[in-house]
């Protein structure tokens, strides 16, 4: 999942202004007011489902509370949420991803209200582990997806081997494909897949406070020196090498028998190649489960005026029916453990994705580590050429500085 090129600019710009705005005042600085208001709410929208039903329960919360929503989908929200809060005008509540959570909160521009929602503890612990900094829980998770392993089911049928649970497994029923001239894994060549096998592994490239870089360590070499294998043997190939733009479309057309991606898969299986038969399974474990999450939360703006109003919208967004009826439309997980059994029977085909919650690995909790995702990403496209200790040697200096250590 890639970032838009100006995000990094319009976080540069809000850190730039961060002192001169005012960020640096406590949340509750801010006047705040009274009777009916006016919310602004600033949404990244995967498509015109999701505008029409957020829109669509902004006006049932605006007529049960008396005030007014405003739903607008960004064109850009980096880049517009970085010149709001640059020019002091940012919107009363907006999405933000969990890989840019750390930037916006390191300056002071989110109200931390999260603990003041209705059960917070019902939100899933990881998600919750995303969206805490500085033992602050800042922003109510929205909803939120995961990685799991995506079967072929004609293609493993003709290679005879069992859904793997283990790597041991992986590699065997990839050399079985293998030996039966199939592609076995498309596997994403970048840190939001390959990642996975660091959580796996029992590691990963900063502490879970994000304030400590971990990335040279034995459990993070163990996890590259296994990909490794699996690429230099050809048991996985990025992409680029199946001649696709993304995983998920080498695997519709055929061309892997494996893949490992999040739900979203399911919207373009179903549009391109309606008549592939698969299946979805739990990632295989190395030293322990592990897999990637994916989430926005449902961020206040901390010069809000309107903050009383803000977090009762954010409530009505987040309760456990509301955020079943998103996921019917636009396809979203619920944030919510309480919703999981409902959601479930609903989309049966999904479990193996709402169980990874459990043990899941979000983003990066720490600011200004763009440069050096950006820098890991490409080393991982050159894994099978490259030393994995020098990879992470390189990864925890750059990290490391990026922290102030």
């Amino acid at each position: 999942m890639k970032h838009l090129p100006l995000a990094a600019l319009s976080v540069l710009a809000l850190a730039a202004t961060a002192c001169g705005s005012g960020f640096e005042d406590k949340p509750s600085a801010a006047p705040q007011s009274s009777g009916p208001v006016s919310l602004r709410v600033l949404i990244a929208s995967s498509g015109d489902s999701e505008t029409a039903v957020v829109k669509q329960a902004a006006e049932a919360w605006a007529k049960s509370s008396g005030n007014q929503a405003e739903v607008t989908p960004a064109q850009d929200i980096h880049q517009q949420l970085g010149q709001a809060f640059a020019g002091g005008t940012p919107p009363d509540v907006f999405y933000v991803d969990a890989a840019r959570f750390a930037d916006y909160a390191s300056v002071g521009a989110l109200e931390p209200y999260a603990d003041k929602i209705s059960n917070p503890d019902d939100f899933y612990p990881s998600l919750r582990t995303t969206f805490t900094r500085d033992g602050k829980f800042y922003c109510a998770p929205k909803d939120f997806s995961t990685l799991a392993l995506i079967v072929n089911d004609d293609l493993w049928k003709k290679a005879g081997a069992e859904i793997p649970t283990t790597w041991e497994q992986l590699t065997s029923a990839a050399e079985k494909l293998k030996a039966k001239g199939i592609t076995p894994l498309a596997l994403g060549d970048n840190r939001d897949r390959m990642g996975a096998f660091m959580v796996q592994a029992g590691g990963w490239i900063t502490s879970p406070d994000g304030t400590k870089a971990t990335a040279d360590s034995p459990e993070n070499l163990q996890a590259l020196e296994y990909v490794q294998k699996l690429v230099k043997e050809k048991l996985a190939q990025s992409p680029k090498q199946l001649g696709a733009d993304w995983s998920g479309a080498a695997f519709g057309e055929g061309k892997a028998a494996m893949t490992i991606e999040g739900n979203w898969i399911k919207g373009a299986l179903k549009a391109d190649h309606p008549d592939l038969k698969y299946s979805v399974h739990e990632l295989p474990a190395g030293a322990k489960k592990g897999t990637l999450s994916f989430t926005n939360c449902w961020g206040i703006a901390a010069k809000s005026t309107n903050k009383a109003a803000a977090i009762s919208f954010v409530e009505a967004m987040t309760k456990a029916d509301q955020q079943l009826t998103f996921a019917k439309a636009f396809g979203v997980m619920p944030s919510r453990q309480s919703a999981k059994d409902a959601y479930v029977k609903e989309f049966p085909d999904d479990t193996a994705f709402v169980n990874g919650a459990d043990y899941a690995q979000g983003p990066v909790n720490a600011a200004k580590m763009d440069s050096v995702l950006s820098d890991f990403d490409a080393q991982l496209q050159q894994l099978a050429s490259k030393d994995p200790k020098a990879i992470l040697a390189r990864l925890q200096k750059n990290t490391q500085s990026a922290l102030g250590e």
